[in-house]
């Protein structure tokens, strides 16, 4: 079982006027074109669009997400997408990362060993020098 394909649900006037943003909201207005269910202007949400209750709220690729704030979030997790929380910095999201590769888990926001280039090494600059 796989999860469906569904439309982007945007709002009407999306392309017509540059402040609109692309988001849903449902429309109220008598004479709206969408609310009375015009074909020509896109999806709008609906019952039967919803996933089946087995794969709903799993990641694209099958398996469950988890977040993971620290290293002892980790312990004891198997077959499950690991996803740093975003208030965690590079010290231990690189921490973070040492560590489920050594317990064969996947990260999903964390590229290659967890540091971002600019924190891998400072460059010697004019501090180092003067001293």
């Amino acid at each position: 079982m796989h999860k469906k394909n569904k439309p982007k649900f945007n709002v009407p006037n999306l392309g017509f006027f540059g402040s609109v943003k692309a988001r849903w909201r449902k429309p109220r207005g008598t004479h709206n074109k969408k609310r009375i269910g015009f074909q020509w202007t896109g999806a709008s949400p609906k019952v039967g669009y919803k996933n089946p209750k087995a794969i709903r709220g799993l990641h694209s690729s099958g398996k469950r997400e988890v977040l993971v704030n620290n290293t002892k979030d980790l312990e004891g997790l198997k077959d499950v997408l690991v996803r740093v929380a975003s208030g965690v910095g590079a010290r231990k999201r690189k921490i973070i990362a040492e560590r489920a590769k050594a317990l064969n888990l996947r990260l999903l926001n964390v590229p290659d060993g967890g540091a971002k280039p600019r924190f891998a090494a400072k460059p010697a600059g004019r501090r180092g020098a003067s001293a």
